[in-house]
């Protein structure tokens, strides 16, 4: 069988088995999510060398391919938000709940300091900053980039 007929019979397969699909994936996310975590596991245990080869295959096939995910995925409301909370703990912002930070840091539209209006960008004396402590890397407020400079 070739990979194309492979691929068809697959599909066909899924359509015709929808319900029997359902009914698998419902009896094992509710009841074994614990052993199917351990069995996945043990089997990249098991096979790390060939899984890892496999990998490496794989991104050497599909390079242009990879670089063309990569470069939408990075333009997503998602993948600014982890980037951005991302360096905020490289530069060592210590913070329980990101999620909420983030929103509070997107929500600020005023300077907490000189109450000049804010911008979204990566230059400009406006733009939006994180302000935290750098001895303890608790965060202190959101400010505009000049007042974040000299505030230090």
């Amino acid at each position: 069988m070739t990979p194309e007929e492979r691929k068809e019979y697959n599909k066909e397969w899924r359509e015709n088995n929808k319900e029997k699909i359902e009914e698998y994936k419902k009896k094992w996310s509710e009841n074994n999510k614990e052993e199917i975590k351990e069995n996945k596991k043990k089997y990249y245990e098991n096979n790390k060398e060939k899984i890892i080869e496999q990998q490496k295959e794989y991104q050497k096939i599909n390079k242009e391919k990879i670089q063309e995910y990569k470069k939408k995925y990075k333009q997503t409301p998602l993948a600014i938000k982890n980037n951005r909370i991302t360096n905020w703990k490289q530069k060592g912002v210590k913070f329980d709940d990101w999620e909420a930070l983030y929103k509070h840091y997107m929500s600020t539209e005023i300077c907490d300091n000189c109450e000049i209006e804010l911008v979204e960008g990566q230059f400009g004396g406006n733009k939006r900053c994180l302000d935290h402590d750098h001895a303890t890397g608790a965060f202190r407020n959101i400010l505009c980039n000049t007042c974040n400079i000299r505030r230090g």
